[in-house]
């Protein structure tokens, strides 16, 4: 099979000239076969339930949230609010040994951070 020179031109998409914008749509998610979540479904940042956990330190924090998953069915998301710096590393690591997918989490007024959490296991 013959072998092209590193300096061949490759097969691919047509790139615009130098110094031209590039074209970033994105394909309409009505019209297309998009997994977006259309309007009226919970995308990944609206829980099923808010935790209130601020004020409260390592472990209560994780706890709670066990307590609260433990009620809900499979795949129904949780949204913990906690200000304890623990939580940072402790959330995360919960999900992962419990087998729960940590959505997001981002900060949240007053030094807090918001973890979403989608039940599995």
């Amino acid at each position: 099979m013959p072998h092209a020179p590193d300096d061949a031109p490759r097969p691919g998409p047509a790139l615009p000239p130098e110094g031209e914008a590039r074209s970033h749509s994105r394909p309409d998610p009505e019209t297309s076969g998009s997994e977006l979540p259309r309007a009226g479904l919970p995308g990944p940042e609206v829980p099923d339930l808010e935790i209130d956990a601020r004020g409260l330190l390592c472990p209560l924090p994780v706890l709670r949230l066990r307590k609260r998953l433990s009620a809900l069915p499979h795949g129904a998301r949780a949204a913990l609010l906690a200000d304890d710096p623990a939580a940072v590393v402790d959330v995360p690591h919960f999900c992962a040994e419990q087998g729960h997918a940590l959505l997001s989490q981002t900060p949240a007024e007053g030094g807090a951070r918001r973890y979403v959490v989608r039940k599995g296991g």
